[in-house]
């Protein structure tokens, strides 16, 4: 707390920016900083809000001790000053007898004769107020619950009575009654109950999460793995490092244990470390304890006892280890809530579950599935699994099998490379004395150029470049000087693809340097003596490669020429030497040739050659490349169907004939995009996906991320709002992101993805809290004022949404300054309109002076953009902004302001045609004029006139459903008059 208040003003306002908060140590501290200011006014009232709110604080910070002490100083004050409590006062103190009782029961250390002298209490104090006694034998059926005693009468007893004022909200209720059938094993019952409150109709605080984390494993039970799934999803969102809801998280962690998402629940346990600490409740403490053991004995069960895992703060832990301690903790809180009972149910119900056999192999839950060996310490990560290879035992044949594969560019070469690399690296490796095999030194620049190539491949051109170096500093030793020719122009290749350092012209620069690499490579190639075919060949290739990479960045046809002359001399000398490999490689450059030259036409008859050619002649493995470029040829003739066919054919292949995991990687990316054109966006999802796991497996990270942003956003797109949430949650709490390592640009698109799906999933509290943080971080960026205007919009909108206008102005202006110097018309009048609306629409009349001069702020943006030479998508913003003044005027009260609003908007939409937006934008106006006119001026006459007509003119144009709507309100208006 900054400071203390003064004033019961400041200490009433004070509690209401608490009320705001998270419930968490943060909030307990506060509430109890205020109770403590509140002693010092000499007002009842003030004290009364105070402690209601450390009450508050205490119960749902899971902080059970406390809240008894709190409520007790209530009821006192209650005894002593009655008059000050009014009939809400009463409701909320009597409320709360339940919440003591709650907190009672979760303390093995209060004796079961004082939970029933409270629960006595309870009974005398409503009987004397007046109360109905429902809520009683409610607390007397969760004691039995808790107990495992006389159960049956006991919900009887309660479950029989009527609801009175003070019982627990309808969707607790509903779940106790669920959790009753659930306890005597009659799943189908349990979720008979549980429907309204699963369904959304029925909530509160706690629920429906509450009732989701005891639905799932019947859910699985019957059958029902989508839904538990769905449920999953939405219900650990809510209650994720909430340390009041520690026995829920629990029950998510052993789910997750349960269908084979081992992973994942291990990912969920890191990100509810913080219950370990923060949980103060020993029942609730041994609920989220027994469903962390669960989790943890089923991974050490399949052999990963050895994996990190996130347990009590303040040393590490693997997974064995946190098993063994909290089993020996929940063991102890078992024992000791027995003991007070007097039964054995606590222990009973843990070894209940902690026996529990798996329900499902496998259960899909998330886009980012991952396996337990995706959560073992980092390692260099394996290159993708080459095609299984007959590799030779003695060394010597297995080196001359390595070169002659990688001379004739077959995928197995790698397979060879890898043995070699490990054999070398072995300790006590000795070089065999064989001519044929030469010194030790050509073997370890062989390997640097393989290494060397598999860097290129992942776009890593410095380490590339140095690596092909060493190679052939290493071959020049070994007396190889072709050899040592083919690295150096790879490094040439390499430093010609790096990025341009502070370039003012980086395309300019990137060709001058293609353009000297290539001159480089001709007279390397010129001056190596003895080259031999398969060195001259690739040679040939290098300089077409460059000359293409040089076409691909200018897009000059002049510089086509020079690629088709390199590409027929490379033709030309794989034909007369029989080089298969560098004869199919010639054709797919002279196809791509024709790609960039425009004609993708001609590019896709010479790959239909080249296919037709290689499934003849071979090689085999050239298939998935000239497949996959095929497919890009085909999206860029807008035939998505052949780009499927073709790129769905490649990949099949690529198992086959693998090529690296970066040509996978883009077939997947190609997949998704010929998906999304097919209108097949699950498809494309899980392409994207697959695109972005491979990149991460890889180390490419950034890359990576990048996908994943993009399947974020196209699962939202798709309503798959809980998908595109619980993948954010997953990428944002990886390492390196909640370090802040990562490009900040990309985590902070991340993170409005995840704003924009939680206000899409209707958590609008959690949406504006990331959306404002996210302005205010996004305010430092000085290079990139634009998407701080954007994002500070975006926030201004959700405070609106949230009844915080004068915090939305202030953003509204944040976002005006920073447009200022990079103009966003779009969003910044889209965003003025919008908190204009709410403005009107809650405030009414009293708004309207607000609401108008945000209008007049999207006026002069408008003028702005109509200067600019702006176009705006879809109507004009001076249109929507007129329309925006009928709808503000309208619920402000100022009917005649709306109606002439309104009929300008018409004006400047004109009428309407074919088109059916336009159609319907210009019908919704029609219609919102109608109301106005015929139902608040009273002008049914005028109106009815202006309907008939627009109806008849939209029937005339075939936009039936639009002229249905004003003919509605047309016969409404009649029946009035």
């Amino acid at each position: 707390m900054p400071t203390t208040p003064q004033t019961t003003d400041e200490l009433l306002q004070a509690l209401q920016e608490n009320d705001r908060r998270p419930y968490g140590r943060t909030r307990t501290v506060t509430a109890e900083e205020l109770a403590e200011a509140a002693e010092q006014f000499a007002d009842p009232l003030a004290l009364f809000h105070a402690l209601m709110e450390l009450q508050e604080a205490y119960t749902y910070g899971a902080e059970p001790r406390k809240s008894p002490v709190v409520f007790a100083r209530l009821l006192t004050l209650h005894d002593e000053q009655p008059d000050i409590f009014d009939a809400r006062m009463r409701h909320t103190l009597f409320w709360r007898f339940k919440w003591v009782a709650n907190a009672l029961r979760a303390l093995p250390e209060i004796p079961l004769t004082s939970l029933r002298q409270w629960q006595t209490e309870m009974r005398d104090r409503y009987e004397k107020a007046g109360f109905g006694l429902q809520p009683y034998y409610g607390q007397l059926y969760q004691l039995a619950a808790h107990t495992g005693e006389d159960t049956d009468l006991a919900y009887e007893l309660w479950a029989g009575r009527a609801r009175t004022p003070l019982s627990d909200c309808e969707a607790c209720e509903i779940c106790d009654r669920a959790l009753y059938h659930l306890a005597r094993g009659d799943d189908e019952r349990a979720l008979e109950i549980w429907e309204p409150v699963l369904a959304g109709k029925a909530s509160c605080q706690e629920e429906p999460a509450r009732s989701i984390s005891f639905a799932l494993l019947p859910l699985l039970r019957t059958g029902q793995t989508d839904k538990a799934r769905a449920l999953h999803l939405a219900g650990y969102r809510a209650c994720r490092r909430n340390p009041s809801m520690s026995r829920e998280v629990g029950r998510h962690l052993e789910f997750c244990a349960l269908t084979g998402n081992e992973a994942r629940g291990l990912e969920l346990l890191a990100e509810n470390r913080n219950l370990f600490e923060e949980v103060d409740s020993p029942l609730d403490l041994y609920d989220f304890l027994t469903g962390v053991e669960v989790l943890l004995r089923r991974v050490e069960l399949l052999g990963h006892g050895e994996l990190p895992a996130a347990g009590h703060p303040g040393r590490t832990w693997t997974v064995a280890a946190l098993r063994a301690e909290v089993s020996d903790r929940a063991d102890d809180l078992a024992a000791r809530f027995d003991a007070r009972n007097g039964t054995s149910a606590h222990t009973d119900r843990r070894r209940a579950r902690l026996d529990r056999a798996p329900l499902l192999d496998a259960l899909e839950l998330t886009l980012r599935p991952r396996a337990l060996d995706d959560a073992a310490p980092a390692a260099p990560v394996a290159a993708l699994a080459a095609r299984t290879a007959d590799l030779p035992e003695p060394l010597p044949e297995l080196v001359l099998r390595a070169r002659e594969l990688d001379a004739q560019g077959h995928p197995d070469a790698r397979a060879c490379w890898d043995r070699l690399r490990t054999l070398v690296a072995a300790p006590g490796y000795t070089h065999p004395d064989d001519p044929a095999v030469g010194p030790l030194l050509r073997l370890r620049a062989d390997l640097l150029a393989d290494e060397a190539d598999r860097e290129g491949a992942k776009d890593r051109f410095a380490a590339a470049a140095a690596l092909q170096e060493q190679a052939a500093a290493l071959y020049d030793e070994a007396g190889r000087p072709g050899d040592a020719a083919l690295c150096r122009a790879g490094a040439l290749l390499a430093r010609a693809e790096l990025p341009p350092e502070d370039a003012a012209d980086p395309a300019a620069e990137r060709i001058a340097a293609l353009t000297a690499a290539h001159a480089a490579v001709v007279r390397l190639q010129q001056e190596t003596p003895d080259l031999a075919p398969y060195q001259e060949a690739r040679l040939l290739r290098l300089r077409a490669t460059l000359l293409g990479l040089r076409l691909q960045t200018s897009g000059d046809e002049a510089h086509a020429a020079p690629l088709f002359a390199e590409v027929d001399l490379l033709h030309a000398f794989a034909d007369r030497h029989d080089i298969a490999g560098q004869l199919s490689g010639a054709l797919l450059l002279r196809a791509s040739t024709h790609a960039l030259s425009g004609d993708l036409p001609t590019a896709v008859t010479e790959t239909d050659a080249l296919l037709e050619r290689l499934r003849e002649h071979g090689p085999a493995w050239h298939l998935p490349r000239t497949l996959t470029l095929r497919g890009r040829f085909q999206l860029g003739l807008r035939n998505a169907q052949a780009a499927h066919e073709n790129l769905a054919e490649a990949l099949r292949l690529t198992a086959e004939w693998p090529t690296g995991t970066a040509e996978t990687t883009r077939l997947h990316a190609d997949l998704a995009q010929a998906c999304l054109h097919l209108g097949r966006p699950d498809e494309a999802l899980r392409h994207l996906t697959r695109s972005a796991d491979l990149e991460l497996r890889e180390g490419n990270r950034v890359d990576a991320f990048c996908a994943y942003s993009n399947a974020a956003q196209l699962s939202l797109d798709l309503g798959r709002v809980e998908d595109c949430i619980a993948l954010l949650d997953s990428l944002l709490s990886e390492p390196d992101i909640a370090s802040g390592e990562l490009d900040d640009r990309l985590t902070a698109q991340l993170r409005l993805t995840r704003a924009r799906a939680l206000h899409e999933g209707g958590d609008l509290k959690a949406a504006t809290a990331e959306s404002v943080a996210l302005a205010a971080e996004s305010a430092g960026w000085d290079d990139d004022p634009g998407s701080h205007a954007m994002i500070a919009a975006e926030a201004a909108v959700l405070l609106a949404e949230s009844g915080e206008f004068d915090r939305a102005r202030e953003a509204v202006d944040q976002a005006l300054a920073a447009h200022a110097r990079a103009p966003r018309y779009d969003r910044l009048s889209g965003s003025l309109r919008e908190i204009a609306r709410l403005r009107a629409e809650r405030q009414g009349a009293d708004g309207l002076p607000d609401a108008l001069a945000l209008l007049a702020d999207a006026g002069r943006i408008a003028d702005e953009a109509a200067a600019a030479g702006h176009e705006a998508r879809g109507r004009s913003l001076g249109t929507a902004l007129a329309y925006e003044y009928g709808r503000v005027n309208a619920y402000a009260g100022a009917h005649e302001d709306a109606l002439a609003a309104l009929d300008k908007a018409l004006a400047l939409l004109g009428e309407p045609g074919e088109d059916n937006g336009h159609a319907a934008e210009w019908a919704e106006c029609v219609r919102l004029a109608g109301v106005v006119e015929g139902i608040y001026l009273e002008r049914a006459d005028a109106a009815l006139a202006r309907l008939e007509s627009a109806a008849a003119r939209l029937t005339a144009l075939g936009h039936t459903e639009e002229a249905e709507e004003l003919t509605a309100l047309a016969a409404r208006l009649r029946d009035k008059e």
